[in-house]
């Protein structure tokens, strides 16, 4: 018998997060594992060429091979620039303080 792998894929939706569990044979890779979840079938918008994946919080390419029990993370665009949203929010409280105090 084939030796198997026991993995988990996941896709953040904004209303809910969808988990695939699977069990594959050893070596599969990330693109693999995302491909057997039916998850791309499920939601369009997932493009492998776009968006980011990972392995437990850490970026990971389709290629990569997988161990027993990881979990792949598929990552939904931002929509903002994390640091331009901390620039304009730093903004935002100057202002307030300013405005604020009389």
């Amino acid at each position: 018998m084939a030796e198997t792998i026991q993995v988990e894929v996941v896709y953040a939706r904004p209303e809910r997060q969808e988990v695939a569990s699977l069990s594959l044979p050893a070596g599969s890779t990330v693109g693999q594992a995302i491909e057997a979840s039916g998850l791309l079938a499920r939601y369009p918008e997932i493009d492998l060429a776009s968006n980011k994946l990972g392995i437990y919080a850490k970026l990971a390419r389709p290629d990569t091979a997988l161990r027993d029990r990881d979990r792949v993370e598929i990552y939904r665009p931002l929509l903002a620039d994390p640091k331009e949203a901390r620039k304009q929010r730093v903004a935002e409280g100057k202002a307030l303080k300013k405005g604020g105090g009389e």
